[in-house]
């Protein structure tokens, strides 16, 4: 058992903590807290983590490895394939979504919060003067002591804590894997039929969109697609007094 540090508040119900340096793998961990001052303390033994964190990806080896049935630990091959698969298919999210599925970090010092925020108002993005245009939330703030802080945001879209995206990506990269030969889990394609020589063996394909256990449509993140405006090209007004002399505004 490893043991880590007092975590740090970053905001409501967020906290940080110093993780042990623990070769890679799924980990169960216990996390005690205190609900507020002079309240026992709570312990949750539920949270699992999926080591190492910060890779770029949405999903995880060992997810991907628990949807093919692969036991865990993976060895260092069966990981570095499976990474290989998740990249693949988070690709092509990337690619439908027109933009990137991870947000970026982006730190700003010397801000001071806009007039009559509370301090509990400060994890709130609009309480500073950043407007980057994106998704944004923070991810932490430092009192620098003269009534200004340094601000950490994280801008952009954030795949991992949207579950159609994990659940696409996590599919797909399970899902390749098995049909590639020799890849990890291959040995669990689905069989519809043996010779009874043993001399050839039938793989059932993929269930049909819309059939149980088939893989989720990259349609089914429409809804996450960057959105492009353009402009009408309307039509001239014919000349007065054969229409309005207003345009009819749309």
């Amino acid at each position: 058992m490893v043991a880590a540090g007092p975590g740090l508040r970053l905001r409501a119900g967020a906290y940080r903590f110093e993780l042990p340096d623990v070769p890679p793998g799924r980990y169960w961990a216990t996390v005690t807290f205190t609900p507020s001052e002079g309240a026992q303390p709570v312990k949750d033994e539920s949270v699992r983590m999926d080591l190492p964190l910060g890779l770029g990806l949405v999903t995880s080896p060992e997810a991907v490895a628990k949807q093919l049935g692969v036991p865990l630990p993976l060895s260092a091959e069966d990981r570095d394939d499976l990474l290989t698969a998740i990249g693949d298919a988070q690709d092509d999210v990337v690619g439908y979504l027109g933009k990137p599925v991870i947000p970026q970090l982006v730190t700003r010092t010397a801000l001071t919060p806009f007039p009559l925020r509370q301090e509990e108002e400060l994890n709130d993005a609009a309480s500073w003067p950043f407007d980057p245009d994106d998704e944004c939330t923070v991810h932490s703030y430092r009192d620098r002591g003269d009534g200004t802080y340094d601000v950490d945001f994280l801008v952009g879209f954030d795949g991992a804590s949207k579950k159609p995206v994990v659940r696409y990506v996590t599919s797909h990269a399970a899902e390749a894997e098995r049909l590639r030969p020799g890849g990890v889990g291959s040995q669990g394609r689905r069989v519809s039929s043996v010779s009874a020589e043993g001399q050839s063996i039938s793989y059932e394909s993929a269930p049909e969109a819309g059939q149980a256990g088939a893989l989720p449509n990259i349609s089914s993140l429409s809804r996450y697609r960057r959105r492009l405006f353009q402009p009408l090209n309307l039509p001239a007004r014919p000349p007065w007094p054969y229409s309005s002399s207003r345009g009819r505004g749309r």
